[in-house]
């Protein structure tokens, strides 16, 4: 891949459920993020939904799209997103995690699930710009981490480093709470975005324990794992990191961060 003269930042975003086109909000604070990036040269998505070991790289040539949900309306079936596959991005993940130490292997089969699709649609409807997603092999945040650190200088090539979770995700308590948020949700969050203000990286590997609600916000914690590929990738950027998107949709913490 050849470098860019222009680093690209590293995001965290929460990616929401097909619905979220319908949202009268947060697709438009979607469009206008990504209307500040400068234009990557291809994005690497890692995705709450894509749990392999070892770490696995997706479709490279025509990527396709995993419909991974039920019990939507067909027309959520229908989307499309024909994004060129990035086999040079492969290329360079695999020599870096690999020098590393850490296994790879390809699923050439796997296409993108809705925590990258739905949020790429909406801040790159043109489809024009090569995705590469890869697995999550562990949800140990540290591990995570190290496999952000590994893959940072991509970011010089022009690369889009992407954590696609869920600042809050407990579907099952939603079902008992009433409308509004709930006080979980929302004091996770507030916490969330003070350690992340404070730069208190300690305390968000730890957030099972150090979190308020940190074990019902995150009953299982895949949708707050990819935000540690992002800040291993992000390392001494941190500080610098902000909330471009917060508030809540359907009770659960929306908050979505960039770094550098």
């Amino acid at each position: 891949m050849v470098a860019t003269a222009e680093r690209m930042p590293a995001l965290y975003l929460s990616h929401g459920a097909p619905p979220l086109a319908d949202d009268p909000l947060w697709p438009g604070e979607l469009a206008a993020w990504s209307a500040g990036l400068p234009r990557p040269t291809a994005i690497l998505v890692v995705s709450a939904h894509w749990e392999e070991a070892p770490l696995a790289l997706g479709a490279t040539e025509a990527v396709p799209l995993v419909y991974d949900f039920w019990g939507f309306p067909e027309h959520y079936y229908a989307v499309e997103y024909a994004a060129p596959g990035a086999p040079a991005l492969a290329r360079a993940v695999r020599g870096l995690l690999r020098g590393a130490g850490t296994p790879v292997q390809d699923v050439p089969d796997r296409g993108l699930d809705h925590g990258a699709y739905v949020p790429l649609v909406e801040m790159f409807p043109g489809a024009d710009i090569p995705v590469l997603q890869v697995s999550m092999p562990t949800l140990d945040p540290q591990k995570l981490m190290d496999i952000g650190r590994k893959l940072a200088p991509l970011r010089d090539e022009g690369v889009l480093i992407v954590g696609s979770g869920f600042f809050t995700h407990n579907l099952a308590a939603l079902r008992h709470t009433g409308p509004g948020v709930p006080n979980w949700s929302a004091e996770f969050d507030d916490w969330g975005q003070r350690a992340l203000a404070a730069g208190d990286v300690d305390a968000l590997l730890d957030f099972e324990h150090k979190a308020p609600a940190g074990r019902l916000a995150h009953p299982r914690t895949e949708h707050f794992a990819p935000l540690f590929v992002t800040l291993g990738a992000a390392e001494g950027e941190l500080g610098d990191g902000r909330s471009v998107i917060d508030g809540f949709w359907m009770g659960l913490a929306k908050r979505s961060l960039q770094f550098g």
